[in-house]
């Protein structure tokens, strides 16, 4: 099985090599020629371990003994064996994706991708460096950093929204030790900062701006396929636990609802269900920031748009990467149309598709979206009447999943992405609490009206020292790579 481009059906790599690139060279992502044939009920009498080896082993076919990859990459790092565990809250069920080393959903695929990208260059005889590059709206820059930290054969740099995230996240970030890990704000907001790693990568490409600095470029966002493939685990996981629970039967549906942003989480779950596993409808929830759910409605996606700062900041998004692999997709593989739809979007800032991907989309998927209070009043809601604390992101999940109601009996899965203590002022305000102060004091305020425990990760970060204190324009992040590129020592 090939990777090729989606913009570009000529451009077909191994699976290593699509993880260790990231992005194609035409700008592209890289997707499966195909998807494989599998045994999808085999699949839920395994353990989460054994569900990614399986998953991974058909998606990434070049990669040789994923068991012990796998292995490697979950193992002592979660809070529990089971790694996403599956909670009944009222007459709903949340699939807790917080429960690795730093209380994210991106944990279950960034404690992976190091492991792959090592095994890739091992298995590609790249000598090279791998500079990783990765644009953060909150989550995926801590997890990418504790993932990465002082792993042989890489570096990486992590850029982040100025302003754009929690205290919590950025405290995350700026503290982090490794002698390999940069961090890095830039002024503006995620959609900056993911365009300028993406405007670095084709600079780079076209110029070899990176010659004589022995190092080659890749990516921890879901925009590498390294990052994307190992959350189709977490959705036969889920149902897997409903089966067990006897909540449902082997072949009966299951609904998502997934807070979305990037459209990376919400993808993967299109992956599971390409690959046979019996999921309803896919429900993408947003924030104010409601692109997504505009263009799954009418088909059109437009960027043209205020971008709001929101309590959900990690969804904080106005151009979603994954959407590009769906596109493809429903299209048919259709990579000149694709690019087509890329270039328009990027030059007049709008795409429409066609009315027959419309179509699919309505078949596929549903969209909801919520404001601020709305999403406050959720958690005060769910809290008051379950005794079930959730953060700002998988309230506006839970927002959607009330408006969703599909009103068929099949049980419905809300993706819970990160732990409150993330967003600890957002959380304690809207159960009425005094959010005033830094972060970390509020943190403490709302353990003890809650109870819930503080996750070990986040306790200790106020005592922690600064390490990282760049700030640059997003014009200047190319030659921020370059320079960073050609020191011997960070």
């Amino acid at each position: 099985m090939k990777y090729q481009s989606t913009r570009n059906q000529h451009t077909q790599v191994s699976s290593t090599r699509a993880v260790l690139q990231g992005l194609a060279p035409d700008g592209g992502l890289y997707m499966p020629t195909q998807f494989p044939p599998f045994d999808w009920q085999s699949v839920l009498q395994k353990d989460a371990y054994g569900m990614a080896s399986q998953i991974l082993s058909a998606l990434l076919p070049d990669f040789e003994d994923m068991a012990a990859l796998v292995k490697k990459g979950y193992a002592g790092k979660f809070e529990t064996e089971d790694l996403t565990p599956l909670v009944p809250v009222g007459d709903q069920y949340v699939l807790e994706l917080f429960r690795g080393p730093t209380s994210a959903f991106k944990d279950v695929a960034l404690s992976m991708l190091p492991q792959l990208i090592t095994a890739a260059r091992a298995q590609e005889g790249q000598k090279e460096e791998t500079l990783i590059l990765t644009a953060t709206s909150g989550d995926t820059g801590k997890a990418a950093l504790e993932g990465f930290h002082d792993v042989s054969g890489t570096r990486i740099i992590v850029f982040y929204p100025d302003g754009g995230v929690s205290a919590v996240q950025k405290a995350q970030m700026v503290t982090q030790s490794g002698e390999n890990v940069c961090v890095c704000a830039v002024r503006g907001n995620f959609d900056d900062a993911q365009t300028g790693v993406k405007q670095v990568f084709a600079a780079c490409g076209e110029k070899d701006l990176l010659a004589g600095k022995n190092a080659v470029l890749s990516s921890a966002n879901s925009i590498n396929i390294g990052r994307l493939t190992p959350q189709v685990m977490y959705y036969f996981k889920a149902y897997a636990d409903l089966v067990k629970a006897g909540r449902i039967g082997v072949g009966d549906r299951v609904h998502f609802v997934v807070p979305t942003g990037n459209f990376g989480d919400i993808l993967a779950g299109y992956f599971a269900k390409l690959l046979g596993l019996p999921i309803g409808r896919l429900v993408c929830a947003s924030n104010e920031n409601n692109v997504l759910t505009d263009f799954l409605g009418s088909g059109v996606y437009d960027r043209r748009r205020p971008f709001h700062k929101t309590l959900s900041p990690s969804m904080d998004i106005l151009v979603s990467s994954n959407l590009e692999r769906l596109l493809y997709l429903l299209s048919g593989q259709d990579a000149a149309y694709v690019a087509e739809l890329m270039q328009q979007l990027q030059e007049k800032g709008f795409y429409q598709v066609r009315p027959a991907i419309l179509e699919k989309l309505h078949q596929e998927f549903g969209c909801c979206w919520c404001d601020d209070d709305a999403t406050k009043k959720t958690i005060g809601t769910v809290w008051e009447k379950y005794h079930y604390l959730c953060d700002t992101h998988t309230a506006v999940a839970w927002t959607a999943a009330e408006q969703f109601r599909p009103g068929d009996g099949a049980p419905v899965v809300v993706l819970s992405t990160a732990s409150p203590y993330k967003f600890p002022a957002a959380v304690l305000a809207a159960l009425s609490g005094d959010a005033s102060g830094d972060e970390f004091a509020v943190m403490e305020r709302l353990h003890a009206k809650t109870g819930v425990p503080i996750p070990k990760n986040l306790a200790g970060l106020r005592a922690k020292a600064v390490r990282h204190r760049d700030v640059i324009d997003r014009e200047d992040m190319l030659s921020y790579v370059i320079e960073k590129a050609g020191e011997a020592q960070w």
